[in-house]
């Protein structure tokens, strides 16, 4: 059944960096659930790295650039959307950046710019994305996003991140009292910690994948296989009765208080 969930709908992938990204592995499962997919990239860095990886399993797919730091960029890429697809159905928000000196150092040590920056690219993206997708979500939808339980649990060298997430799961459940009257769903997938390359940005990020291979009830760390099918279901209507929540999946470990 998997295969035609999401069967013409139009979505758009924010968050693909490389082949370990979590977005990729979430683009994955929606192309094989059928939807058409829609791909930003952050610059022109990204473009031929992500054209690329895309183009491997995704015949012609739309690119089109957003440094969501940048407002015009956002309408840029709305745009865009609009014209090669005149209908939205779904955003995938994978989209977070802390400096890395700010997750190896106290909290307390965390700089003005440092914090503003967090919030801004991890938090207040997701807020100006929604603004500029709902008026082509015309026949309802889901945007999902990413999250992890640093948002709630005191995580060591997280640190703003942690902050910046927390401000993400609050503007969820707000932007889905905006959205719930026109049909549009916000969820955030809480994601257990996976080998991501922007993960090595924490310091002592092994020490967590171990602890959570020790003390959650699944006694493993989740794949990106699996944080991907949490996200397509909350993307179709298989899902349509929930908005406003936090989806973990994290083998259980939120549950240990570890």
């Amino acid at each position: 059944m998997s295969h035609s969930l999401l069967k013409g709908k139009n979505i758009l992938i924010m968050g693909v960096a490389n082949k370990r990204s979590i977005a990729w592995s979430i683009a994955r499962a929606y192309h094989r659930a059928g939807a058409n997919l829609v791909f930003s990239y952050q610059d022109e860095r990204y473009r031929e790295k992500v054209k690329k990886l895309v183009e491997s399993e995704i015949p012609d797919p739309l690119l089109l650039p957003c440094n969501v730091s940048e407002e015009k960029e956002i309408d840029y890429l709305f745009e865009g959307i609009k014209e090669s697809c005149g209908v939205l159905h779904g955003v995938v928000h994978s989209i977070a950046y802390a400096k890395k000196e700010e997750l190896s150092d106290l909290y307390v040590n965390t700089s003005r710019e440092g914090f503003r920056l967090a919030h801004e690219v991890s938090a207040y993206s997701l807020v100006a994305v929604a603004r500029w997708a709902y008026p082509l979500m015309r026949e309802g939808g889901s945007i999902v996003t990413l999250t992890y339980q640093g948002s709630t649990r005191l995580v060591p060298n997280y640190n703003v991140m942690g902050v910046a997430k927390a401000a993400l799961e609050a503007s969820v459940r707000y932007l889905a009292g905006d959205f719930g009257p026109m049909g549009i769903r916000v969820n955030a997938v809480s994601a257990g910690p996976v080998r991501t390359v922007s993960a090595k940005g924490v310091k002592d990020f092994n020490r967590i994948i171990e602890l959570v291979e020790q003390k959650s009830p699944l006694r493993r760390a989740v794949t990106p296989e699996e944080i991907a099918q949490a996200a397509l279901f909350l993307s179709s209507d298989l899902s349509s009765g929930i908005t406003g929540e936090v989806l973990f999946v994290d083998g259980g470990y939120h549950l240990t208080g570890m």
